[in-house]
């Protein structure tokens, strides 16, 4: 049955993902110029964003800006960033590496654009009390189209809420096992055991949680990267001229209708560039439209930086880890590369502390997801009984990705995230003339020198589309 299965995924997944990498680099290439180079200009600016969003404002619904930016950090700067990148190499080569900083660099404008926009249809939820959105919300009020708003959201619910944490506890399950021997089964229950009062606090208990572990366990990994470059300062050069002399590589097709254009290096690191930073996916801006700013534009360059910090700099540790190692990739797998490569590095202590931080990378994932999965489950249906069998649903599937095997259950996350971000990234294009408005309105303060504030009355032909009284 596991094999009828993942023959299904993988034949779904091939025709998706010949298209789809041509949908995602050129919504991002169309961003980038549309917006004048967003990321760029206005990189200096996210960074302050994001340091002066600490202090809760006076809105009692909404979560602060930095913690929207931890949650959506916490699932983005997950197993992606050490398995996946693992996995990219492995496959693809070294190369793979440069289509994963590609698909960064060029997405952060895609990313700037969905969480704008999350936050501009953002809604009150007076039950739950704090903010909702994300692209189900704009998708239904910006373009009048429900029906394709909740098939965004089943598609997010069975991919975040459901396949992502399998991903994420099997990587844990597998870590656990490789440096002390744990049972696959007992490692899946004590994930469920701790998943669950967490996921039963909502948004505002995983946004304390993140705000606490993301940046924790990013700086304990970036410590462990950079005291291994130190110590190997003389390859520095040498891997930056391996990945970039393998990137154009086309001996390999990526396969596929378009396998002669792909190659399987660029086929491979765009793929794990996008489950790692989530750019254009339409995952992220159901967080930054929980965030109480003023200005819509704010969230969307915190967004904008967070799939900066999970690709420049959380993939681009494992990768120089893994290349900078002498270790054969034969019969590793995904995080167990890493660990080898850093057990090579450090000595036998390195498997325990890769898979500490492991656990923390992918329990913080495991309760991202969670947040971004239950806006979801609000927008189709707001029940507390419909809410706790997902919830229920979430924990077996905890389970479930800790006791099975590493290819079906990553090829099922490569199907899910395809079928959302398609729906996504086609959203904002047809939206992308809001976006524009937003950020001219954004920079034209800006230049006034004094802080942006967005002011519905002052653009009335948004007037019909927005259906709250927040701006």
């Amino acid at each position: 049955m596991t094999e009828t299965l993942h023959s299904w995924v993988n034949a779904i997944n091939g025709p998706m993902w010949d298209m789809l990498i041509f949908l995602l680099l050129g919504t991002g290439i169309f961003f980038t110029v549309a917006t004048g180079f967003v990321q760029i200009r206005l990189f200096g600016q996210s960074v302050k964003a994001m340091l002066g969003g600490r202090k809760q404002g006076d809105d009692p619904h909404g979560i602060t800006p930095f913690q929207a930016f931890v949650t959506g950090l916490a699932s983005r700067v997950g197993v992606g960033n050490i398995a996946g990148v693992a996995i990219a190499i492995s496959i693809g080569g070294p190369g793979a590496v440069f289509w994963m900083w590609l698909t960064a660099l060029i997405g952060m404008s895609s990313a700037f654009a969905e969480s704008s926009l999350a936050q501009l249809f953002k809604i009150r939820d007076y039950d739950r009390h704090h903010f909702r959105g994300g692209p189900a919300y704009y998708i239904t009020q910006g373009l009048g189209q429900r029906w394709l708003g909740i098939l965004f959201a089943i598609s997010l619910i069975f991919c975040f809420g459901l396949v992502y944490e399998a991903v994420q506890s099997n990587t844990i399950a597998v870590a656990a096992k490789t440096a002390w021997g744990w049972d696959e089964h007992a490692t899946g229950v004590a994930l469920v055991i701790l998943t669950a009062p967490i996921i039963f606090g909502g948004i505002r208990r995983v946004a304390r949680w993140a705000e606490i572990l993301v940046p924790l366990m990013a700086v304990l990994y970036l410590l462990m990267a950079l005291y291994i470059m130190a110590s190997n300062i003389s390859m520095v050069p040498h891997v930056f001229e391996l990945i970039f002399s393998t990137a154009f590589r086309f001996d390999a097709a990526g396969g596929g209708l378009l396998g002669g254009l792909i190659s399987q290096t660029m086929m491979v690191g765009i793929k794990r560039g996008l489950y790692s930073n989530e750019a254009g996916q339409g995952s992220a801006p159901n967080a930054a439209a929980a965030a109480e700013v003023k200005h819509p534009v704010s969230q969307g360059m915190i967004q904008m930086l967070g799939v900066f910090v999970d690709t420049m700099i959380v993939c681009s540790c494992t990768a120089f880890i893994v290349l900078m190692s002498d270790i054969s990739y034969e019969g590793l797998s995904g995080a167990q590369l890493t660990q080898a490569a850093i057990v090579s590095h450090v000595g036998s202590w390195g498997a325990h502390f890769l898979a500490v931080v492991l656990f923390m990378f992918a329990f913080t994932t495991i309760i991202g997801n969670y947040a971004y999965a239950e806006s979801n489950v609000q927008f189709i249906k707001s029940n507390w009984l419909i809410m706790s069998v997902f919830r229920m649903a979430v924990l077996g599937m905890v389970y479930f990705g800790a006791v099975q095997s590493v290819p079906l259950v990553w090829d099922m996350a490569d199907m899910a995230m395809g079928t959302m971000a398609w729906i996504n990234l086609i959203a904002i294009l047809l939206l992308s003339p809001l976006v524009f408005l937003l950020l001219k309105d954004y920079t034209a303060k800006l230049r006034m020198g004094k802080e942006p504030e967005f002011k519905l009355s002052e653009h009335p032909g948004l007037k019909r589309k927005i259906k709250s009284d927040i701006w």
